[in-house]
């Protein structure tokens, strides 16, 4: 496999990798605009105006967006996220050149036809009340926010429901003028696919985006905060976040460790103890959340109303114990998850283009992946142990609960447990 990278003269950027003896390929433009990017007042006009690339452009309407790809057999779609949002397509290799240009065209040349924008409005507004209605949704949400209170990097990616019903046309053209330039855009390439033929074809259709400042985001600050609401659920729902490091920090891969072999899988502590030995909860994980200069450890369990303040303490004393005898059979095991996952889920290329795009916007560049194993082997068991140690000896942490949470331990109570 062959990773290459071209950079045109306004900055923009191609990256490819060519899959021998695939027949599709995976190509999208990923944006570095995401929810961070906006301002208060914009809270959720990156998501907005993703759903609004689809709707028409000046020269095809949005059924024609949809028919040109499936009528190939292929796939498009859109995602937003705190840090990028992007536009991708999965085609057969003769309809390549097709995607890009369909893509190009919903990037550079959308109507934002006002009564296709009073449409997609009402869609958002669903997609809105559908989340509050999912209270594992609502709960990460809160602790985003909890975590990261008046920042941008804290507010969710879908914006409330009354900055989504006030978005002009006016403020999606001022959102794209302000965030899409070339030097903001990289456009990703895997499967089967000629590095030159589309290096050719980017030219064509970006090479005369015209470069402009870049914005940078709001540095991420982590609170120790709560946020609670107490209803009539079946479950109760409780997620903690510490801090965590951000992509480009040495304790990267230490963290994913860590958390993987704290609560990553069936055979980690926090599963082992607090569901298969005690029965406290059906669902409990940890997850590390990383962005490009912070990042969130989660702890996540939905459990009944009267379990959930036994759960949090065991989940805290479970977190001061790995710090002291987190064992090397634990770490090796987590490590060999790691790497498992990364290598099976680099067999497609729209998970090889996905990867691309996102490290060439962390680092610049594109490391090779067994650069990437390397790091993930050189972590040592004191490695781990000292994260686990100063993560719990830091204090400071997040909480949000939603449910029967009358009996939850409070934010002090919890900060004073891990002081003990």
């Amino acid at each position: 496999m062959t990773e290459r990278l071209h950079t045109l003269p306004n900055g923009f950027r191609i990256v490819t990798e060519h899959m021998p003896g695939l027949q599709s390929a995976s190509v999208g433009v990923w944006v570095s605009a995401g929810g961070r990017h906006e301002r208060l007042e914009q809270n959720g006009i990156a998501h907005f105006l993703e759903h609004m690339a689809f709707k028409g452009t000046h020269r095809r309407s949005a059924l024609q967006i949809a028919e040109e790809i499936e009528n190939v057999g292929g796939y498009i779609n859109a995602y937003t996220s705190r840090e990028v949002t992007a536009y991708y397509a999965r085609v057969l290799k003769d309809d390549v050149a097709l995607a890009l240009d369909v893509i190009a065209d919903i990037l550079m040349n959308p109507v934002f036809d006002t009564r296709e924008i009073e449409i997609e409005r009402g869609v958002i507004l669903q997609e809105i009340g559908q989340s509050l209605d999912t209270p594992d949704d609502v709960v990460f949400d809160w602790l985003q926010e909890a975590a990261f209170p008046d920042q941008p990097i804290g507010r969710t990616i879908l914006g409330p429901s009354d900055k989504v019903s006030g978005f002009s046309r006016e403020d999606l053209q001022g959102f794209v003028a302000e965030h899409y330039g070339p030097e903001q855009l990289i456009l990703s390439a895997a499967g089967a696919v000629d590095h030159d033929a589309i290096v050719a074809l980017a030219e064509d259709l970006f090479g005369g985006l015209k470069p402009r400042s870049t914005v940078e985001a709001e540095q991420g600050r982590f609170v120790s905060g709560e946020r609670r609401e107490v209803k009539a659920l079946e479950q109760a729902h409780f997620a903690m976040a510490f801090e965590a490091p951000g992509y480009r920090d040495d304790d990267f891969y230490t963290a994913q460790i860590f958390s993987t072999a704290f609560g990553g899988g069936m055979s980690s502590r926090l599963f082992q103890e607090i569901r298969e030995k005690r029965g406290l909860c059906y669902s409990i994980f940890s997850q590390i959340g990383s962005y490009s200069d912070t990042g969130l450890m989660t702890i996540y369990s939905g459990t009944s109303g009267s379990e959930i303040g036994g759960l949090a303490d065991l989940t805290v004393d479970e977190l001061k114990r790995a710090a002291e005898d987190m064992s090397a059979e634990e770490i090796d095991r987590a490590r060999t998850q790691m790497k498992a996952g990364l290598l099976m889920g680099l067999e497609s290329p729209s998970s090889r283009a996905e990867r691309l795009a996102r490290v060439l916007g962390i680092w610049g560049r594109v490391p090779d992946i067994s650069e990437t194993v390397a790091r993930i082997d050189a972590v040592e068991a004191a490695d781990v142990r000292r994260f686990a140690e100063a993560v719990a000896s830091r204090g400071e942490v997040a909480m949000a609960l939603y449910g029967p949470v009358e009996k939850a331990r409070d934010l002090g109570a919890i900060t004073r447990r891990l002081a003990a």
